[in-house]
């Protein structure tokens, strides 16, 4: 089967999303449609890390038919490989940042002696490993037509807990909270602020949060089965359509109940995103292939190509200028900084330029990407 070039353009517009809702001139000035939602709800920032674990399942599922959803030992062994990868990129991606602070450290060595007591050991790149992982295996474990019964009861058992422990709440009572505190740690995972200014130790990429992720990929793989089992251009944008406004649908009337929420990555937060997501890449299927508008979409799957690799590139970019310091006319600035305040500033504003800014950076990442793509050169991860 050849590329499905819709997904690569959809892959590549989620990569380019999170470089710019990750790297804005300044976090203190962001519009409001570029910040997270502060606890229920969700903002155009809250669609792409879910949107990339929703082509990550259809990809997922792509690849698997190939191999007939064999589990082998040979599979599972890919499995880990992967798994390992991801895992040592993540961290290593900590340890560099924490090298590049330390360099300006009092005490370079005390400095660096404070980083593994304090790493988070959850996040993006984790959570996309460990998903990555244990999706696969559900995948392979049970008949492609019982994908979307696997993805149901996974959400049904995640609003059971959720529901009988009355965690839906920022507070350090919340569920979520306390198994992230006594598992992991409390000086290894994230820190939100509650609306009474309280410091509560829920990570969004914790531990409990990462059993719907499992549903999410699922419901992305149901999709690429949408996809796969038909030849018909219109038939796949119509299957795709009809899939996304019924679980759209279900996750809004959800939402009365379990809200909309992304830091706990909620049953309804789970079917709103794969929803849209699901008529997103049925869009871009009607345009790219049925009425083949495709030059526009270079841009997009020039990401979509290499799309962990040019993330990770993005933010060694940022944590190499973060690093770069020194003073201008008395004011203190690192490279990052002196291009948001200095270039970026004057032309657009404070926020307008720090959104500038991050747009930059994908231009630049793109001037990377697109060569890679052109080439055809992949650089797994």
């Amino acid at each position: 089967m050849k590329r499905l070039l819709s997904l690569d353009v959809l892959r590549g517009i989620t990569i380019a999303g999170m470089i710019t809702v990750n790297n804005p001139g300044s976090w203190s000035h962001i519009y409001a449609p570029l910040r997270h939602a502060a606890w229920n709800g969700c903002t155009p920032t809250d669609l792409v890390f879910p949107f990339f674990m929703f082509v990550m399942g259809v990809a997922m599922y792509i690849s698997y038919s190939k191999y007939d959803f064999r589990l082998s030992w040979r599979t599972f062994g890919k499995l880990c490989y992967r798994l390992v990868m991801i895992l040592l990129v993540a961290y290593s991606l900590s340890l560099i940042s924490r090298l590049l602070r330390g360099i300006y450290a009092d005490d370079f060595g005390e400095y660096m002696r404070g980083w593994l007591p304090n790493i988070r050991i959850m996040g993006v790149f984790p959570r996309l490993g460990w998903v990555s992982f244990f999706g696969a295996l559900l995948l392979l474990s049970f008949k492609p037509r019982n994908i979307p019964w696997v993805a149901g009861v996974i959400l049904v058992i995640y609003c059971i807990i959720i529901g009988v422990s009355h965690s839906f709440e920022l507070t350090q009572q919340n569920l979520l909270a306390r198994v992230d505190t006594a598992v992991l740690g409390d000086s290894h995972i994230y820190h939100l602020t509650n609306a009474l200014g309280e410091r509560v130790g829920l990570d969004p990429e914790g531990l409990l949060s990462t059993i719907p992720c499992l549903a999410h990929v699922l419901l992305g793989a149901f999709a690429g089965r949408l996809i796969l089992t038909t030849d018909d251009k219109w038939q796949k944008v119509n299957r795709l359509f009809i899939f996304g406004s019924i679980i759209l649908l279900t996750g809004f009337l959800l939402d009365y109940a379990f809200p909309i929420n992304k830091t706990m990555w909620s049953a309804s937060y789970v079917l709103v995103t794969c929803g849209l997501a699901s008529l997103l890449l049925a869009l871009l299927t009607w345009i790219i292939d049925i009425c083949g508008y495709r030059r526009w979409a270079v841009f997009f799957e020039s990401f979509g190509a290499n799309p962990l690799f040019i993330y990770c590139l993005s933010a060694l970019f940022v944590y190499i200028t973060g690093a770069i310091r020194f003073t201008c006319h008395d004011v203190a600035y690192n490279a990052w900084s002196f291009y948001y305040n200095v270039c970026m500033v004057p032309l657009f504003g404070q926020t307008g330029g720090s959104l500038m800014s991050a747009l930059s950076l994908v231009i630049v990442m793109w001037l990377i990407a697109h060569p890679l793509y052109r080439k055809h050169i992949y650089i797994k991860i």
